[in-house]
């Protein structure tokens, strides 16, 4: 009875995620791809839009500013994490978490503190797009390589040293090598975060760097060419669809670095100078935007003040209702979508740990896809019976959630392989039931990874911007799309209440973020 039970349960686990992804994702999907390919009923390749000379122009400037950015993080990054891998120094601490800010803030308003930052003529061009992608990317560099760097036999540089090789020589001959399958895995998710990148693009580049992510969404919500825009979809996806194959084939084939690892030591000497430099510079060149901003939103013209703060109380033509409503919506919809993506994200963690990997895969398949054409997706699906949505509120929190849901696995499916199975095992052995083994040891032990998911799902849909652009209504803006709006118009009244609601949102992240981990992480130690 309670093995039947346990597979019923295993059972209706799985099944809940599935049904998800079956009805607001693959349904989407293939709503754009019968717009793309089929007319009149027949099969039908859209030659004629992929053979256009503006596409190949948008492949060509987004493949290429893609790989630029991906070169340049790997530039400003490395530094970094080799600084942060190798050496223990004062203020260390502050420094890694520094280093994760650009990350978990939304990328409009990465893309506003460019604006705030970056002078005329310069705020709106490739530079900026190029620089918005360094720093908003850079911490996947530290953190993914850091970790390899970290984890070093560190006697290979001693033999090295010891044989004659210089510092320049043993970098190129020992670290590289054994560092090519961090290289790669990092290239290849910041490759993808730029090639898919949207609130960058659309704020910075403007009509004039358009990419296929931001052409998507001009022929879909502006131009309402509806099968241009499928056919631009299916051919970006195509093209991430390969860029992950390739980068997943690169990586097995360099193989794994040999790991023994040391203690961080105390930089000393020429080190000690280099350490230093690297540090103030990397933290010097963070903290740029998010101060910049913070001024912009204060600047009133004659001096600095609070105007732009209290200018969200009041209605404005931007929005059809007032600022501050646009931030009581996005913490409406985003805390609707975390419980949606923690629906969906944990029983795909459960399913990676215990090696099905399958749930895992067609979980991640939204991040891929990328937020705009699940938002476009959702407006060619849900327009018609049986679920006819278009235009309802719902739509935000679900598409938020898909969005979402993929780093709730990334940040669970690492910690369940970790936990030791023993524990689960005496469990059951003293006589508690599966769902006593789960509430006992399997919750305490995941209670920190659980409260660093739920803060990380909370944050993406508090400031997801590709997908709700498209499906929230004009009287329930979020506040990225507010921000948006703002930016859209003439005005330095426009410009200053968009850099406060930026702050605004900036600090929600922030506040969420630590907040959760702190009240689960205290309340999982009693």
């Amino acid at each position: 009875m309670d093995r039947d039970r346990a597979s019923l349960t295993r059972a209706a686990t799985v099944a809940i995620p599935v049904s998800f992804l079956a009805v607001f994702f693959v349904w989407p999907l293939a709503a754009i791809l019968e717009r793309s390919l089929v007319d009149d009923g027949g099969l039908r390749v859209p030659f004629d839009v992929l053979a256009r000379r503006t596409t190949l122009e948008l492949v060509w400037f987004t493949l290429w500013q893609a790989t630029v950015s991906t070169a340049l993080t790997l530039v400003a990054g490395l530094p970094l994490a080799w600084a942060l891998s190798r050496f223990s120094f004062r203020g260390r601490g502050v420094v890694e978490a520094l280093v994760l800010v650009p990350f978990v803030l939304p990328t409009v308003v990465v893309a506003t503190a460019f604006v705030a930052l970056l002078p005329d003529g310069v705020e709106r061009s490739v530079w900026a797009i190029l620089l918005a992608h360094v720093f908003f990317n850079v911490a996947v560099v530290v953190r993914v390589v850091g970790a390899s760097w970290s984890a070093l036999d560190g006697r290979l540089w001693d033999v090295a040293a010891a044989l004659g090789a210089g510092p320049v020589r043993r970098f190129r001959a020992v670290t590289l090598p054994l560092l090519a399958p961090s290289l790669a895995a990092a290239s290849a998710v910041v490759f993808l975060f730029c090639f898919t990148s949207f609130g960058v693009i659309v704020v910075l580049g403007g009509p004039r760097f358009a990419t296929l992510e931001t052409e998507i969404y001009t022929q879909a919500a502006r131009l309402f060419d509806l099968r241009t825009a499928a056919a631009l979809a299916v051919l970006q996806l195509a093209i991430v669809a390969v860029a992950i194959v390739v980068s997943g084939r690169l990586e097995r084939r360099l193989g794994r670095a040999r790991r023994r690892g040391r203690t961080p030591s105390s930089p000393a000497g020429r080190e000690g100078w280099l350490v230093a430099a690297v540090v103030v510079l990397s933290s010097g060149a963070m903290l740029l935007p998010p101060a910049a901003l913070v001024v912009r939103s204060l600047d009133v013209g004659a001096g600095y003040g609070l105007d732009h703060y209290a200018a969200l109380l009041d209605e404005t033509p931007a929005l059809l209702v007032a600022p501050w409503h646009a931030i009581v919506n996005s913490v409406v919809f985003a805390g609707a979508a975390t419980p949606l993506a923690l629906a969906v994200g944990i029983p795909a963690a459960i399913a990676a740990a215990r090696g099905r990997g399958g749930l895992d895969m067609l979980v991640m398949l939204p991040l891929g896809a990328s937020a705009v054409m699940i938002g476009f997706g959702f407006l060619l699906a849900f327009d018609d019976p049986p679920l006819e949505l278009r235009g309802s509120t719902v739509l935000v929190p679900l598409a938020q959630s898909l969005v979402a849901a993929p780093f709730v696995v990334r940040t669970l499916a690492p910690a369940l392989r970790a936990a030791d199975p023993r524990l689960r095992e005496a469990a059951a052995v003293l006589g508690a039931s599966p769902r006593r083994v789960r509430l006992l040891v399997d919750l305490p032990l995941l209670a920190r990874p659980l409260a660093v998911a739920t803060a990380l799902a909370f944050a993406v849909a508090l400031g997801e911007f590709g997908a709700t652009v498209f499906v929230s209504r004009a009287d329930w803006p979020t506040v990225p799309v507010a921000i948006f709006r703002f930016l859209g118009r003439p005005g330095e009244a426009n410009v200053g209440t968009a850099m406060a609601l930026s702050m605004v949102l900036a600090v929600l992240v922030a506040a969420v973020a630590v907040a959760s981990e702190q009240a689960l992480v205290r309340r999982a130690a009693r």
